[in-house]
């Protein structure tokens, strides 16, 4: 079997890149750091406008039925450009969820909300109480006790947290747990809430593989115009092999991401597993593309006046989102043995 993207797959894949090229450039990601979001915001509105934030929810709710497979490029950009938003968050897992779980009432007041871009979902699933873009989004999916809650941000309280990514504004949420709040229960949660988490984890996986994409190409062009002794460093044999390293590890994951979210989108038996690798294996290579984009650069690339910086330390973060190696590893054991 031969496995290909599909021109409109691709396509929409060159949408959003031209958007993000357009409209995220690195003072967008830069501004996030220092607390405004402005940009990252106007982004999210562009985007919406071409009908991103519906691809996963269904025709009759006003989107477009699109499946993981169809989502993986897109998200693969957002990476490349470091965008600091809860794509992942609102697209891949809360849209889908809040059709699939939500009682009418909480369909009513937020789905065509989520599907249109006026309003940023961010979840929280049991043992995550640390949530990315918690004090900048609208609403929160989270699971307590096995059982799912839709709760407005306006009723959650959020206490700041440190990260080493300041552009993701991490903060500790709590709320009252309450049955106004609880989603659906006639359904089987546990199943929801477990493919929401592959979602979680493979739409993490593809933003690595964008973000190791983009260290490996600013690696390459500093490797091009950085000279010593009257020539490009890149032409030394060693800067070669670290920047051949990155990119056998960089395409060595991309296909097992790509394999994951065929595996989602066609409901494999075996996607759980994929979906664990995927996720082992892009943040295996985020990391070492990170590593070895900094020894090409050498102590510039980690000031804070470069912008190397930002993209490895939201690889360090998306690498441990959504369960990290040691995590992953530990369930495929369980669901091969």
């Amino acid at each position: 079997m031969r496995f290909a993207f599909t021109d409109d797959q691709k396509m929409l894949r060159d949408t959003v890149r031209e958007v993000l090229q357009r409209e995220c450039p690195p003072e967008v990601v830069r501004a996030a750091w220092e607390g405004r979001h402005e940009g990252a915001k106007a982004v999210w509105s562009t985007l919406a406008e071409t009908g991103l934030m519906g691809m996963t929810a269904s025709e009759e709710a006003g989107g477009m039925a699109m499946t993981a497979l169809d989502l993986v490029l897109p998200l693969e950009e957002t990476g490349y450009a470091a965008w600091p938003a809860p794509i992942v968050d609102t697209v891949a897992v809360g849209i889908p969820l809040l059709e699939a779980a939500g009682t009418e009432e909480q369909k009513e007041r937020w789905l065509p909300a989520a599907v249109a871009g006026r309003i940023r979902i961010v979840l929280s699933f049991e043992g995550q109480d640390v949530v990315a873009h918690a004090a900048s989004s609208d609403l929160l999916i989270a699971e307590r006790d096995g059982a799912a809650f839709c709760v407005p941000m306006a009723e959650v309280t959020v206490v700041p947290e440190q990260s080493v990514d300041r552009s993701r504004d991490l903060g500790r949420v709590s709320f009252d747990v309450g049955p106004r709040s609880r989603m659906r229960q006639d359904i089987d949660a546990g199943a929801l809430l477990s493919l929401a988490r592959d979602r979680a984890a493979l739409g993490t996986a593809a933003r690595l593989i964008g973000l190791s994409r983009r260290m490996l190409d600013m690696a390459v062009q500093y490797a091009k115009d950085r000279e010593q002794f009257g020539k490009p460093i890149g032409t030394q044999q060693a800067v070669k092999h670290r920047l051949a390293n990155a990119l056998i590890e960089q395409e060595f994951a991309r296909p097992l991401v790509y394999r994951a979210a065929w595996c989602l989108a066609t409901s494999a038996p075996e996607a759980p597993t994929a979906v664990s690798l995927a996720k082992i294996y892009a943040g295996q290579a985020a990391q070492f593309v990170a590593k070895q984009a900094l020894q090409v650069h050498g102590a510039i690339g980690y000031t804070i006046e470069y912008d190397l910086h930002m993209w490895m330390k939201r690889a360090w973060a998306l690498a441990a989102a959504h369960g990290d190696a040691a995590h992953h590893r530990e369930r495929i054991g369980r669901q091969i043995l």
